[in-house]
């Protein structure tokens, strides 16, 4: 019986199997931020230890910053001293630290890959759930605890027990302003917040080899969603023009010989998935959330169900309940009051172009708060030197700096109680935005139309 994918990078990666337990698998990167570190840290220092290899681990800080003034302090005293604390860590133990203002700075799982830290083939950590982002690569990447990142400390290596596998299909051709957003919400939202529980994904079929790295990122981001371990998509041409050229990756000859690995990690025609699920690309709308998990999504021109799939009656009528929403009413014209373009889903440079075409000519609505967030100082940079960022201030809007923002109520943008948000982020749970903050998950496009109309909508396909 043949291999999978993610058979081949895992079986490269075993320093040592335990017998009736789980594998020792060699970590390749280890990525880090100010949140999950600290203690990390700490128990090592306790321990008369400091970071075994510390060339393979890259911190940055991103889910306490700001994203205005970042060239003063950080006025909120425990933000501050987590960065100040992953910035002495960092140095102490001889640690790439890409702090705010550095043009390497930026949300984990948008910098990581801009840099060419993370290449193909490779197991990847990080204490952030999000950390699937970097299987786009074909590699295993999945987020990890507390007291996991303090063993990849010391030792570069982690326990995991192999999990099972599932591969998720989907052929066709996706309708006009479908966005890879889009596709995975509708995956998640036909499988359920339970779908793949304890597996690790791959995706295949025409889409996905159509997308662009950006929207594959996107895809693989949200997998943990649907209770995946991670996601992960078989690298090809369009991952190496990707990594061809930047900062970590490498060169020349070491390039070419590189990219000769890279081909060989794809699934083999035998090989056998624990389970295996097939969309239609036509299929796939524009979608929308409406409750308070990411599998309560819909399309956005269907009216709001009776149930969801994988969420009981309580739950679901309680998710109605918070989000101010009933069962029959349409999302279509509901009215927002905050729109949010970017996190480590939706952050990168291609949303923010995508954002501006949908925009166009339009102005920003004079009832809506908008926060356009780049995901890195190098979408911050090209944003800038596009001239998209000129383009969306004369029509009204402010781009802020990068980090995590309202993603998660980490930092000082957060959405008010009771308030409507559109957010092309990547979670929708209670509180998630800050406190009574309802939020409806959506992909660049909607956001773009709700930031000029006020109301949810989709522009005209016609």
């Amino acid at each position: 019986m043949g291999k999978t994918l993610f058979d081949k990078v895992w079986d490269l990666h075993v320093v040592k199997k335990i017998t009736d337990g789980p594998d020792i698998l060699y970590v390749d990167r280890h990525l880090i931020h100010e949140v999950t570190s600290p203690q990390a840290f700490s128990a090592l220092k306790n321990r008369g230890m400091k970071v075994f290899r510390p060339e393979r681990t890259f911190a940055t800080c991103d889910h306490n910053v700001p994203t205005l003034n970042q060239d003063k302090p950080i006025s909120d005293e425990s933000s501050a001293n987590a960065v100040d604390s992953l910035a002495a860590n960092a140095r102490e133990n001889g640690i790439r630290y890409f702090p705010l203002g550095n043009p390497g700075n930026g949300i984990v799982h948008v910098m990581g890959p801009e840099q060419g830290i993370v290449l193909c083939g490779q197991t990847i950590v990080c204490g952030d759930s999000h950390t699937a982002t970097h299987g786009a690569f074909g590699n295993i990447a999945f987020g990890i605890g507390t007291s996991e990142v303090e063993m990849v400390f010391a030792s570069q290596c982690i326990m995991q027990s192999k999990p099972k596998q599932a591969r998720i299909v989907v052929n066709g051709k996706l309708g006009k302003n479908i966005t890879p957003k889009d596709v995975i919400l509708y995956i998640i939202s036909r499988l359920g917040t339970g779908g793949c529980t304890g597996c690790f994904v791959e995706y295949s079929g025409d889409v996905f080899s159509a997308m662009s790295m950006e929207g594959r990122m996107t895809v693989c981001n949200m997998s943990i969603e649907m209770g995946a371990k991670g996601g992960m998509i078989a690298p090809d041409q369009t991952t190496f023009d990707y990594i061809s050229g930047r900062k970590f990756a490498p060169e020349g000859e070491e390039f070419e010989k590189a990219v000769s690995f890279w081909k060989t990690l794809k699934t083999d025609e035998d090989a056998v998935f624990d389970r295996e699920y097939v969309f239609d690309a036509s299929e796939i709308p524009p979608m929308v959330t409406y409750g308070t998990n990411p599998g309560m999504g819909m399309s956005v021109f269907d009216r709001i169900p009776t149930t969801a799939q994988g969420c009981d009656g309580e739950t679901f009528d309680k998710a109605l309940s918070y989000m101010g929403l009933k069962s029959g009413e349409y999302m279509m014209g509901h009215k927002v009051d905050y729109v949010f373009l970017g996190s480590c889903t939706n952050g990168r440079i291609e949303d923010f172009r995508l954002f501006a075409e949908t925009v166009g000519n339009r102005r920003k609505a004079g009832d809506v708060v908008v926060w356009l967030v780049p995901g890195s100082k190098e979408v911050e940079r090209k944003i800038e030197e596009e001239g998209i960022g000129d383009r969306l201030r004369a029509a009204g809007f402010e781009i802020r700096q990068p980090g995590c923002s309202a993603c998660l109520a980490m930092n000082s943008d957060k959405i008010p109680e009771g308030k409507y948000a559109v957010s092309t982020s990547n979670r929708n749970f209670e509180g998630r935005q800050g406190y009574g903050a309802r939020t409806i998950l959506a992909g660049p496009v909607i956001a773009a139309e709700a930031a000029v109309n006020g109301k949810i909508s989709f522009p005209d396909n016609k």
